[in-house]
């Protein structure tokens, strides 16, 4: 018997940019930020029985993650200005493309067959002879649209947007979308995403903090800048007052020194405190395997007991596999090593996974459909997975979170923003009480409900700016 599948396109987008100022800075690499820009985005969808629906999507503009200065000669305003003028060229894009059907597919159709001849068009129209976009930050930029149309999906059909990643839903099964790697004996035949989620979400969900480059450890870090508000402000005194069970440790990457020392001081830190788990992430900084070999024999010999902590490394290396395929099997013997910023799609994956990558940190901020499709391959290769973020404030936490809850995580989700940007949540906060405070370790989901995201929009009592860009059909 023939399935009556719905099948959506999109008819018009609404645009807004909504600034967030951060309480401390937030120091990556050779960068820190101050302020950041949420690309918020809402999008009507037609079905073909006419049938309407809107939907919402958000994401910080993180330049340094996306188009970090380490590869870019740019200021940070003029990256962030380039990513703007992208989003609203992208707000006018997909209301005109005729892709048609299920979000994952029209998501994955537009990344694949459009988005790349759109980001080729601005590098040469819009930023001739300038720096070109990489293609990351232009996935971010497309972010917030992608979400939106998972959300509009779940709400034209009025039921909680993970319940239709299934063959009820999706007329096409994972073959449609990538391959399995040739020597894993995997098959994605028959086989879609709802395969791979837990059975029921998580509703609490073990939370990590991020320790910044430039964040306090202890009262002697104490200068006359130092920001001394309501929040904690040593590492100490947030492990306390949240409960914190596990530090994720931005690093240099070309300081070995430094690095050396960072991990053991915070872990110290962490083992008074009675923090279990570490992360060490060093932002694609590291040149050479024998780097971070070093540095983990040098912490197993001498501080065991840290050692044992670190449950895993994040994204070490570049994250440009085609120009630098690094061999780097000696590192994950010794521990985990997730790739980050460098997991584009599946066919990034699999050469990872042959370099000798262990496992995937994925982000909501290269989109939905990007995070649903690689943590598939990833789980179907049992590469295990972490969730991290970029500080996602206001409704962006809510996908970021609901990802978390619905997939096996190595130890939980990252989610930083009550960090560095606590206010800027407030009126969700109200709603979502669980969601933008940390407690026993844990973030609190429960509040989720509802078809799409489950974002209760109507509840949150947030006023918008007026929009930057409107196209085609809004409500």
């Amino acid at each position: 018997m023939r399935k009556d599948y719905r099948r959506v396109r999109v008819v018009g987008t609404e645009l807004y940019f909504l600034p967030v100022k951060a309480r401390i800075p937030l120091k990556l690499g050779r960068e820190t930020l101050t302020t950041v820009i949420c690309a918020r985005v809402k999008m009507n969808v037609i079905d073909t029985l006419g049938n309407k629906a809107e939907g919402w999507g958000e994401v910080p503009l993180n330049a340094s993650w996306c188009w970090g200065s380490w590869s870019s000669s740019l200021s940070m305003e003029e990256r962030i200005a380039a990513m703007e003028d992208l989003c609203r060229q992208l707000a006018e894009e997909w209301p005109q493309f005729i892709g048609v059907g299920h979000p994952l597919e029209i998501g994955w159709e537009f990344q694949e067959k459009e988005l790349s001849g759109i980001l080729e068009d601005f590098n040469s129209k819009k930023r001739a002879n300038r720096e070109p976009m990489p293609r990351l930050a232009a996935l971010l930029c497309n972010a917030p649209f992608d979400i939106a149309l998972h959300d509009a999906f779940g709400n034209l059909l009025q039921r909680p947007i993970y319940e239709l990643y299934g063959p009820d839903n999706l007329r096409r099964d994972l073959t449609f979308f990538m391959e399995p790697a040739p020597d894993s004996g995997v098959s994605f035949k028959g086989v879609f995403p709802s395969n791979f989620f837990i059975s029921n979400r998580r509703e609490q969900i073990r939370a990590w903090h991020l320790v910044g480059e430039a964040d306090l450890l202890d009262s002697g870090d104490i200068s006359s800048d130092t920001v001394r508000d309501r929040y904690p402000t040593f590492l100490g005194d947030w492990v306390r007052n949240d409960g914190l069970k596990c530090l994720k440790v931005k690093l240099r990457g070309n300081d070995s020194a430094w690095d050396y020392d960072r991990i053991v001081q915070v872990g110290r830190v962490g083992i008074e405190q009675g923090v279990n788990w570490l992360c060490a992430d060093f932002n694609g900084q590291v040149a050479h395997a024998e780097y971070l070999s070093a540095i983990l024999d040098r912490i197993r010999d001498y501080h065991p007991r840290i050692f044992g902590m670190l449950l895993h490394l994040e994204q070490p290396f570049s994250p440009n596999l085609e120009e630098n395929p690094l061999d780097v099997h000696q590192v994950s013997w010794r521990k985990p090593l997730f790739l980050d910023e460098g997991a584009h799609n599946w066919r990034i994956l699999r050469r990872a996974r042959q370099l000798g990558w262990t496992g995937l940190s994925v982000k909501i901020a290269r989109s939905q459909t990007s995070a649903i499709l690689a943590a598939c391959w990833a789980c179907a290769h049992g590469m295990p997975l972490m969730v991290s973020d970029l500080s996602n404030p206001m409704i962006a936490q809510i996908p970021h979170l609901l990802l978390a809850a619905n997939f096996q995580t190595l130890m939980g989700v990252e989610t930083t923003a009550m960090q560095f940007y606590p206010e800027a949540s407030e009126p969700e906060l109200k709603v979502h009480p669980g969601l933008y405070s940390r407690r026993y370790g844990m973030v609190d989901i429960s509040s989720i409900r509802g078809s799409g995201f489950g974002y209760r929009l109507s509840e949150i009592q947030r006023e918008l700016p007026p929009p930057d860009k409107q196209y085609g059909e809004i409500n």
